[in-house]
């Protein structure tokens, strides 16, 4: 029987989305009767790109090695994957976006105090892009699949459906709500509670219990593990296709109209706080043009405002 070829890259990340596949566990013998791993960065040391039906990418576009990796992916596979978060919407290193280049490499390497260098290489290291940005700003992509690893049931479902021809069966547009069995409640809290603060009760909802939670603005492509083990969700699958797609919806302000409404607390006080984090709350999804773009979307200026605010409390 004759097996489909695959190759796969690994840009700016870190190696979790590639780990997620051995996460595939017995499965992943299902998948390997159907096709032959010829490049893979954790397995094999193949240098070139051979022909493939599938390609799947891991990673931001963050240097010019990542550029260069994706396009001659483009050119050896048929059809190409965005794997994981980085992939699809730019993920954490996104947060370099609020800083120039410059300012980047200034900070690791000329004014650092734990390096002994005064000057960045310029042999050695491939040489940082202006901005961090997704797969699809450098190549097409056929098929996206977040998560900060997919979860291993998303995978395997993503790599039968291409390799059947079809769409994929488990991938829908919910939140991670819908998979969350926390319950929402109006209360009287009266302010935002850190998440390392008291014991949430694990039947009520986070946000009733003054929480912040993104699993209400955050795409379904991990099957709610944090929320239902006690962590508020950290947003790592990316946003839903409402806050991605649609220019008055905002992570920040959906997120308040939510939690105001379950507690006593002012609305603007919830975005404000939201604001003060943005580079924790927007961290997975900010290097994506349909957040980064959006008019509303002022991480520049809210990061100015914080750092100024911390300045005059310790000053004073």
């Amino acid at each position: 029987m004759s097996t489909v070829p695959i190759n796969l890259e690994w840009l700016s990340d870190c190696s979790g989305c590639h780990v997620a596949i051995v996460d595939l566990h017995e499965k992943i013998l299902a998948v390997l009767e159907s096709v032959t791993i010829q490049r893979c960065p954790v397995l094999t040391d193949v240098k070139d790109y051979p022909k493939a039906a599938i390609g799947i990418v891991s990673g931001a576009i963050r240097s010019e090695h990542d550029r260069h990796a994706a396009e001659e992916m483009r050119k050896s596979c048929d059809l190409i994957i965005a794997w994981g978060s980085c992939a699809v919407y730019g993920g954490i290193a996104g947060a370099g976006n609020v800083h120039s280049r410059e300012e980047i490499i200034d900070a690791v390497y000329t004014r650092n105090k734990t390096t002994g260098t005064q000057a960045p290489p310029s042999r050695e290291v491939s040489a940082l892009e202006p901005a961090v940005s997704p797969l699809d700003s450098v190549i097409a992509v056929d098929l996206y699949l977040p998560g900060c690893a997919p979860h291993p049931g998303f995978v395997f479902d993503a790599l039968l459906a291409l390799l059947e021809g079809r769409s994929p069966r488990i991938a829908t547009g919910e939140s991670v709500c819908a998979r969350c069995r926390r319950q929402m409640e109006k209360t009287e809290v009266e302010r935002i509670r850190k998440n390392a603060e008291g014991v949430p009760d694990p039947e009520r909802c986070f946000l009733s219990q003054g929480y912040l939670c993104m699993g209400s603005v955050t795409l379904d492509r991990c099957m709610a593990p944090c929320p239902l083990n006690g962590i508020p969700c950290s947003g790592c699958a990316g946003a839903t296709r409402q806050v991605l797609t649609e220019p008055n919806r905002d992570i920040r302000t959906e997120i308040a109209e939510r939690m105001s409404r379950l507690t006593a607390i002012p609305r603007e006080a919830i975005i404000r706080e939201i604001e003060r984090t943005a580079k924790t709350h927007y961290s997975y999804t900010m290097a994506t043009p349909m957040i980064g773009e959006k008019p509303t979307f002022l991480i520049r200026k809210w990061t100015d405002e914080e750092r100024d605010d911390y300045e005059q409390d310790h000053h004073h």
